[in-house]
């Protein structure tokens, strides 16, 4: 089939995501609905932080993606979060008679789609069970769609004693990193509300540092490196998710030693030989002090999650169940 992916550049996945739909062969067209040259960069950045400007920025942005869909005239279409296009990109959409599909990989209170756009498109997929539900109740034609594993990814390992952290800062994630340090434990956490630089401090506001070792963005395959050759690295949800984030599978995807605080991860990896599961800082401590005496045990874990993710929780994996409702 040809495909047209309408995404986010966000880390990448774009192409992570177009990869895994060629492995299963079609032919892909990505069009970057945020991305593109310095001034549309500019005008998106300005429209994130300046309300008035977004009206603007976002009636550019859908005639953009109309502009992608009417030059491919694609046999079917992804569009990946998608809540900053306009009605007139999903009426064009619905006039293409492509075949369709959106995948939420946050939860719906924090994006902006009206219900009126989810229930015109063929299927809602999303990494949140309770959003599934929720879109149901609603008439939406919702399914539940994980998040997965880049597997197309090379990365070369990067060999480290902390524990690392790779995300968003939320408080949760910097409260456990925090206490760990306290505690004499190496760690070290990766991303741009993390960083120190001056311009990531500029643009994310995040005036106040962590008080932990930081370091600015890395790309996914640096951020794998990273993961992978640490002591361990450290996926922490808080209360505000209800999906399992992208980590969870990368994680385990490169052969880190995971430390996760979901007990649901449970529906996707077997807790104690996959992957770590802690429900208190004393669990997450003691797991820490285990994988340093007992490396061997530590590899058992890091190769058994690996071999799981690797025979089930791929992108391609997940782009298969997406293609199936296509064909």
């Amino acid at each position: 089939m040809k495909v047209l992916l309408v995404s986010p550049v966000f880390h990448g996945y774009w192409h992570a995501i177009a990869a895994a739909l060629a492995a299963h062969g079609h032919v892909v067209t990505t069009h970057r609905y945020d991305g593109g040259d310095a001034g549309r960069r500019l005008r998106n950045a300005v429209a994130h932080r300046v309300p008035v400007a977004r009206p603007r920025a976002a009636r550019l942005t859908t005639q953009s993606a109309i502009a992608a869909l009417e030059a491919v005239r694609p046999d079917a279409v992804l569009v990946v979060k998608g809540d900053v296009l306009g009605s007139a990109w999903w009426d064009a959409l619905t006039r293409s008679r492509a075949r369709t599909a959106l995948w939420l990989y946050d939860e719906l209170e924090r994006m902006n789609h009206a219900p009126a756009v989810l229930r015109a498109v063929e299927t809602v997929y999303s990494y949140s069970p309770r959003d599934v539900e929720a879109l149901r109740r609603a008439g939406v034609p919702a399914r539940f769609l994980p998040d997965g594993y880049d597997s197309l990814t090379d990365f070369r390992v990067r060999p480290s004693g902390a524990i690392t952290f790779v995300g968003a800062r939320y408080a949760a994630r910097e409260q456990s990193l925090a206490m760990l340090a306290a505690r004499g434990i190496p760690v070290a956490a990766y991303g741009r509300e993390w960083s120190r630089y001056p311009w990531d401090v500029i643009r994310t506001g995040r005036l106040r540092s962590a008080g932990v070792p930081s370091h600015r963005d890395l790309s996914r395959a640096e951020y794998y490196g990273v993961m992978a050759g640490s002591l361990a690295t450290l996926n922490v949800h808080g209360d505000g998710h209800d999906g399992l984030s992208m980590r969870t599978f990368e994680a385990s995807g490169v052969g880190a030693l995971q430390l996760i605080d979901r007990t649901d991860a449970a529906e996707f990896y077997e807790p104690g030989r996959e992957l770590l599961v802690f429900h208190s800082d004393a669990e997450l401590v003691d797991h820490i002090q285990r994988a340093r005496r007992d490396p061997v045990w530590a590899t058992g874990i890091r190769t058994a999650g690996r071999r799981r993710t690797m025979a089930r929780h791929t992108l391609v994996h997940r782009m298969g169940e997406v293609q199936e409702a296509w064909l």
